[in-house]
């Protein structure tokens, strides 16, 4: 038997002999289409080639795709697991023509492929053209030998295909093969089509035209092929089986599933381990091309696959997760072909045993609901609307799951009134919304949600990404376009630009168009926690709603704010480690240039314990761990140890970001997080602490730099300390001692000075009588000192009394404009006069309030330093009788 794997390695090696390129599969989320949910054919990693939008170094090319096919127009889901051909998740075999060869050498190959090098009976083939195809009719007798009544004419759509309404078209040649009279069905174009006994194996696509609103305007200049062969149709012909999941690639995957749930592959479970089987796919190839269950957008898909599997799993009578338990089974068939499956293999194992368990909580109560609310219908009944909505609403059931759980039992579910419960909902929800002091300005983005639903966000996989402008918003108003020079704000489908939230600020970069349109945004925001605003200045072109748009964030922004976040993470549980589980988070801004960060902590952080902080994080980024995320929910998440952080508001499910390992092998840090990060720690470079400080009462702000700017705010530390070497002729490790002494120096030199001073002011070199003078019957010594130190006030108070023996002194400082003031009083004479009570007087005179001391010696001071004579006559007054001290 030849396996699949076989056929699709042949089928490219096949085509890389005759000279075209071999290209690996894009990832499943287009990068070129934002119209398009998934990639659902072979041919749409190159639909920018065919247009001439962007140009390859190869002029053919060959691949095998992978597709999905389980959202917007183009979804299957309902009839995987019911038919033989029906999938989520398939490949597509294709060869291309950039304008190199055309319909004979394209129709050539693939006889030769088929009939040749696979081996395929002649007799079995029958092709198909459009009606008007001549050309192709008459090389399919010439090249395949075909009998006229083996190619048919179909004079429909289905063999004209088209990009879009305008842009490259062409007629198709289909390839079928018939599987044998024994089963039911006829000829393409017959009205038996429809059956299963002639399957369309290979689609051949001629780019011949171009077309401008449905209409063919002319040839293309450069004619080009597009072929798409299923690989699961053409394994199921060579390996001589009828149903696609008869091939051995689905039998292994079956296989597995039987074995875990000790049940039959056929009979009554049959549908269930197909379902299981195909979604399984379709599961670990999304989470390793980076998408996870969410409730929107793309994740929303992944999540209605998942829980369509696991439901069927449930079915099977499996007690306990089963999905998780298959992917070494995928990995095994599907692992050496794409290698994204063997490296993600951890994440998709996590997240199927994540979802499934949190699913399981709430099926059983869903499907008891179910039960109970379809007990009276009659076969062929129809559940209400606002039944299914429920389900949907309260337990997490998607429509289609519901119709699935349903199909076995011959009931139907009305559409039209689930519809309608969820549109009343959504009119409470804005009618609450509107009652909750909501600003009216937000009213707008309100709107805007409603007609266009959340932004879906691709940057944590990606920097780039195409999508569709969906609203713009000018001067507080919605409008149609805006031009060069406008300021407007951008809202899209889908963006790789994060929104400011969770202290992590918003992307900058820039939007483009084909159409010539360069807007640069400065900011991102993010409205109503779902709606992502670009705020952006247009420098060239127009935009207008509705336009495809090129985004780009700008990356060396984002990975330094991605290495400032994830670092805030690790200072996090190093400032808990060192000072107490008390320490939590209370604010943060994550920027491009820096970091700061708010913890609870009743007092200011010590050098050493700062210190011990940032060597834990530096030990952390050298060690390089890896940065890995999951999605949980929140009180699952918090059990296992993540912290939650400030001002964060979580869902049902929250992402938990975990990073680094401690000596005993356990996950440094987890957090709920739905910030960026880097993908390695060793990415974050360098950790430097740069300040602490006070917020408020009990709460610190410690300030960091990281990477680059770490190391140029070290370098510059550096060239301070060179410079003030240099400044002191000594090494820079002699710094610390030479300013050490020089400090010393100027100490000593400093109480030399002091002294000096006093005995040059008490020795009556600055003028003034330096004697004591009679006052009434006290003797007493004033003087104003200009530049006296006031540190010395009291001790040349103290020596003018020892001068005096018996009396009062006051001497005066003046510094800067400003006066301080000292009095001493003798011991003899404190029982008349208090140092205190003429000290106020001074000190009214200097114009101060104030001032303390003790009887025998007090200080104050006052604004204004040329009052210092008048200080002392007040004093003198009261001296002389004026005022007696009580």
């Amino acid at each position: 038997m030849t396996s699949t794997n076989d056929i699709r390695r042949g089928f490219l090696d096949y085509f890389g002999s005759q000279g075209h390129q071999i290209v690996p599969s894009a990832p499943l989320v287009p990068q070129n289409d934002p119209t398009l949910m998934f990639v659902n054919a072979g041919m749409v990693p190159f639909k920018n080639v065919f247009t001439g939008l962007e140009s390859r170094p190869y002029s053919t090319a060959t691949s095998s795709q992978k597709c999905v096919r389980a959202g917007g127009k183009h979804n299957d889901l309902d009839n995987v697991g019911y038919t033989a051909r029906h999938h989520t998740f398939f490949e597509m075999l294709g060869n291309f023509s950039f304008g190199d060869y055309f319909k004979e050498q394209a129709i050539l190959n693939a006889w030769t492929l088929l009939t040749r090098e696979w081996g395929l009976p002649a007799d079995r083939l029958t092709a198909t053209v459009y009606h008007t195809d001549d050309e192709a009719f008459d090389l399919w007798r010439k090249i395949a030998g075909l009998p006229e009544e083996r190619i048919i004419r179909i004079p429909t759509k289905d063999n004209f295909w088209a990009m879009g309404d305008s842009g490259p078209c062409g007629p198709c040649s289909e390839i079928f093969y018939d599987h044998g009279d024994h089963i039911f069905g006829g000829p393409p174009g017959s009205p038996d089509e429809d059956g299963d006994r002639f399957v369309e194996i290979w689609n051949l696509v001629f780019m011949q035209y171009e077309q401008d609103a449905n209409e063919i305007v002319g040839e293309l200049p450069k004619k080009s092929i597009d072929t798409g062969m299923g690989l699961e149709r053409i394994a199921a012909v060579m390996q001589g089986v009828h149903d696609n999941y008869d091939t051995d690639t689905f039998k292994a995957l079956i296989a597995a599933s039987t074995a875990l749930t000790h049940t039959d592959a056929e009979g009554e479970r049959r549908a269930s381990h197909r379902v299981i089987a195909d979604h399984l796919r379709s599961a670990g190839f999304l989470v390793a091309d980076g998408v996870l269950p969410a409730n929107e957008g793309r994740g929303y898909v992944l999540r209605r696959i998942m829980r369509r599997a696991m439901r069927h799993a449930h079915l099977l009578g499996a007690k306990d997760p089963l999905m998780h338990r298959l992917v070494p089974a995928l990995v095994a068939e599907m692992g050496a072909a794409y290698p994204e499956l063997v490296r993600a293999q951890p994440l998709i194992e996590a997240t199927l045993r994540q979802e499934e368990t949190q699913f399981r909580k709430t099926l059983d109560r869903g499907l008891r609901l179910l039960d109970e609310a379809t007990t009276d219908l009659p076969a062929g009944g129809t559940l209400a609307g606002e039944t299914a909505f429920k389900l949907y609403d309260t337990y997490g059931f998607p429509f289609d799951l519901t119709e699935d759980a349903l199909r076995t039992q011959g009931l139907q579910v009305d559409r039209a009134g689930f519809d309608a419960a969820m549109a009343e909902q959504k009119r409470a929800a804005r009618a609450a919304w509107k009652g909750s002091g909501a600003k009216a300005s937000d009213d707008l983005w309100f709107d805007i949600a409603e007609e266009s639903g959340s932004t879906e966000f691709t940057g944590y996989s990606t920097d780039v990404g195409e999508a569709e402008v969906v609203a713009l918003v000018k001067d507080g108003a919605r409008v149609d376009h805006a031009t060069a020079g406008d300021t407007v704000a951008i809202v899209v489908n889908q963006t790789p630009f994060y929104g400011e939230s969770g202290g992590q600020v918003g992307d900058a970069g820039t939007i483009a168009s084909d159409a010539g349109l360069r807007a640069i945004v400065t900011e991102t925001s993010k409205q109503l926690g779902r709606v992502f605003v670009h705020h952006a200045i247009v420098e060239a072109g127009s935009i207008k709603v509705g336009d495809p748009v090129k985004m780009a964030i700008d990356v060396a922004r984002r990975a330094q704010i991605r290495a400032n976040h994830s670092a805030t993470h690790l200072l996090h549980e190093a400032l808990r480690q060192r000072l107490g589980t008390h320490v939590a988070q209370k604010g943060s801004l994550v920027a491009p240039e820096r970091l700061r960060f708010d913890v609870s902590h009743p007092v200011a952080m010590t050098a050493e314990e700062l210190a011990d902080a940032e060597a834990a994080v530096n030990a952390q980024i050298r060690g390089n761990g890896s940065v890995t995320t999951r999605l949980m929910s929140p009180d699952e998440a918090i059990a296992e140890g993540a912290m939650a952080l400030f001002g964060e508001k979580y869902g049902d499910e929250v992402r938990v970001v975990s990073m680094g390992t401690e000596d005993g092998g356990q996950t440094y840090s987890i957090e709920l997080c739905g910030g960026t990060h880097v993908t390695a720690l060793g990415d974050i470079g360098l950790f430097k602490v740069v300040g602490e400080g006070a917020v408020s009462s009990g709460v610190r702000r410690v300030e960091a730099l990281t990477g680059e700017a770490a190391r140029q705010y070290l370098v510059g530390r550096d060239e301070t300390l060179r410079a003030t070497a240099a400044a002191l002729k000594a090494t820079p490790d002699e710094v610390p001692a030479r300013v050490a002494a020089l400090i010393e120096d100027r100490r000593r030199l400093e109480r030399e000075l002091a002294d000096a001073k006093k005995a040059l002011a008490l020795g009556g070199g600055q003028g003034g009588p330096v004697g004591p003078e009679q006052v009434g019957a006290t003797a007493f010594i004033g003087q104003v000192l200009d530049g006296f130190d006031a540190k010395g006030l009291r001790g040349a108070v103290d020596e003018a009394k020892q001068r005096l023996g018996s009396g009062v002194a006051a001497i005066v400082a003046v510094n800067d404009g400003r006066a301080s003031i000292a009095v001493g009083v003798t011991a003899d004479l404190v029982g008349t006069f208090s140092a205190v009570d003429l000290l106020r007087r001074g000190v009214a005179a200097l114009g101060g309030q104030g001032g303390g001391g003790r009887p025998d010696m007090a200080q104050g001071g006052g604004p204004d330093g040329s009052k210092g004579e008048a200080a002392l006559a007040a004093i003198r007054a009261v001296l002389a009788g004026e005022t007696v001290a009580a």
